[in-house]
């Protein structure tokens, strides 16, 4: 396996975390509406990722990076194509931190109540954008012979792609609810059950549609088996979820996310951004990549630092693994 398809490989890696752990915290911030139902409901929520939501965009950052510097040329193409789309979710999660940290400032009603828009907001929407852009990586965009993006915005909302951001929507919404449940108590907790079931019913059925999509256009067999994973990890992770064991049932639903991205990327192999006007015109692992002396010593960089993060992300969450509940917020920062 040459250094390109390595680093294919651990930029695939990247995403697949970002989107199991940012998944369910932009699903929690959309059920601060769905769900909790006053506002020391809605601080509960926001506490059980009060600890972690920064960390988990580390994983972008890192996905980010790896490809600027593995891949440039498709860094290039993708980020001027898809430029409106990404600044779009970059200001939301501009604000959606800023949200998180303002919120609790002041005491005024108005003021708590606009920075809770805006994490739902900001949660739900590059929830649903990220679906659309990757589906649009999956499905193909128009890039020329010299490998420029010279399609519109409104080319990228098609209607796989749109299927695509109701898919990521939906599962993080549903990964969301399961978290909930495992991260709190009394009826909260019993409320986040009864609402991941419909979620999980409801994603089940566009997740399904939108990866045999996949499939038939794009798949081969190791996509299938991703995508058999998929679907058997949401099923299990609903039963796990009615049977009251949140635990496995978010490690289910994990697996869900894991096994989808990762079929997104085994159909786009070796391509990075497949050209929808002439297949010849693909940015693929060979000519969108970086130099081998690069990859070398972004090699060794990763390697030394993948390790640290990982621990320090575990190490947050076995300290803020405690259930929490309405009882545990303070009156004076409802």
């Amino acid at each position: 396996m040459e250094l390109h398809d390595v680093w294919f490989v651990l930029i695939a890696v990247l995403w697949i975390g970002y989107f199991f752990l940012e998944g369910f915290d932009f699903g929690v911030g959309v059920l601060t509406k769905l769900l909790a139902r006053d506002r020391p409901e809605r601080r509960v929520l926001i506490n059980t990722i009060g600890p972690v939501w920064d960390g988990n965009e580390v994983w972008l950052l890192s996905a980010g990076g790896a490809t600027f510097a593995a891949f440039p040329e498709w860094y290039a193409t993708l980020f001027s194509g898809f430029y409106l789309p990404l600044l779009f979710i970059l200001v939301c999660l501009i604000v959606r931190g800023v949200a998180f940290e303002y919120r609790a400032k002041r005491p005024e009603e108005n003021w708590q109540r606009n920075w809770e828009q805006a994490i739902f907001w900001c949660s739900l929407l590059p929830a649903f954008l990220w679906g659309v852009a990757f589906a649009n990586i999956v499905r193909g965009v128009k890039i020329d012979a010299s490998h420029e993006y010279v399609g519109t915005v409104l080319d990228l909302l098609n209607p796989y792609a749109l299927l695509g951001g109701l898919v990521t929507l939906s599962l993080f919404t549903f990964h969301g609810a399961v978290f909930t449940a495992l991260k709190t108590v009394g009826e909260i907790r019993e409320r986040a059950r009864r609402l991941a079931l419909w979620l999980g019913l409801g994603t089940a059925v566009v997740a399904a549609i939108f990866l045999l999509w996949t499939q038939v256009e794009n798949g081969d067999g190791q996509s299938l088996v991703a995508l058999v994973v998929a679907v058997a990890a949401l099923l299990a992770a609903l039963a796990a979820n009615q049977a009251g064991r949140e635990g496995w049932s978010f490690a289910f639903s994990g697996v869900t996310i894991v096994a989808a991205v990762a079929m997104l990327f085994l159909t786009l192999f070796p391509n990075v951004m497949p050209s929808s006007l002439n297949a010849d015109w693909s940015l693929t692992v060979t000519n969108a990549s970086s130099s081998p002396y690069t990859l070398k010593i972004m090699t060794w960089c990763a390697v030394i630092a993948t390790p640290i993060v990982m621990l320090y992300q575990g190490w947050t969450y076995w300290v803020f693994r405690k259930r929490i509940g309405t009882q545990h917020i303070a009156e004076t920062v409802h």
